[in-house]
């Protein structure tokens, strides 16, 4: 180890449900303006395994860049930390699969050492299928909208997270006020506290449904 930041910037998500291909799209669109080249950018997909192990690589910090239902406006991008896997949580890790929640389970149930901090950049989608036979590919108008604002919130975050990895940088404007919290995954309940986020300037639009369960094939 020689001390420098080790900072993972991972995609996830299934390009063939929707707006569940947020971040795969995201780090697509990083390929034109890329990020420091100390950095791992990587697209995971649904390869939940995969990502569990890579979490147990030596890094300081992992911004997983995903689509999330968390009851915002579509397009919303919200900045979150999860919590690390508690013993008394129960989220049963799974090896085929990409909810963070269970990755970072699986990932704790695989390794002996500390897991990396992880922050969330989360995209509130407007359409998920509702089922896994669903085949949708495409995102919908406010989440592509929100890929570019979530490539500029990386370039926000990374020289932070890189000069400080404990640091919580805003996403950039327009953004709230009040202070990002810590929330488990999945999504806090409504009523729990608000974590930081960036509205698109859209109108209120209904949220789609809620996201189907992610099973690799």
């Amino acid at each position: 180890m020689t001390g420098r930041t080790r900072l993972l910037v991972a995609g996830v998500g299934n390009i063939f449900l929707g707006d569940d291909a947020f971040g795969p799209e995201v780090l697509r669109a990083l390929a034109a303006r890329p990020l420091p080249r100390e950095v791992r950018v990587r697209d995971f997909g649904i390869r939940g395994l995969d990502l569990a192990y890579t979490l147990l690589d030596g890094y300081d910090t992992a911004v997983l860049v995903d689509a999330a239902p968390r009851g915002h406006r579509p397009g919303t991008l919200s900045l979150i930390e999860a919590e690390p896997p508690d013993a008394t949580h129960a989220v049963p890790p799974e090896a085929h699969g990409m909810d963070p929640a269970r990755v970072l389970a699986l990932a704790a149930h695989l390794g002996d050492g500390p897991l990396p901090r992880v922050l969330v950049l989360a995209c509130e989608p407007q359409r998920l299928p509702r089922r896994e036979e669903d085949i949708a590919p495409g995102l919908s108008a406010p989440v592509r909208e929100a890929v570019e604002r979530a490539v500029e919130a990386l370039h926000t975050l990374v020289p932070v997270l890189l000069a400080d990895p404990a640091a919580t940088p805003p996403l950039g404007r327009p953004d709230e006020s009040a202070p990002p919290h810590t929330a488990a995954l999945p999504p806090p309940e409504p009523g729990a506290a608000q974590d930081r986020r960036v509205a698109p300037p859209a109108a209120h639009a209904p949220t789609g449904p809620a996201r189907p369960p992610r099973a690799a094939p």
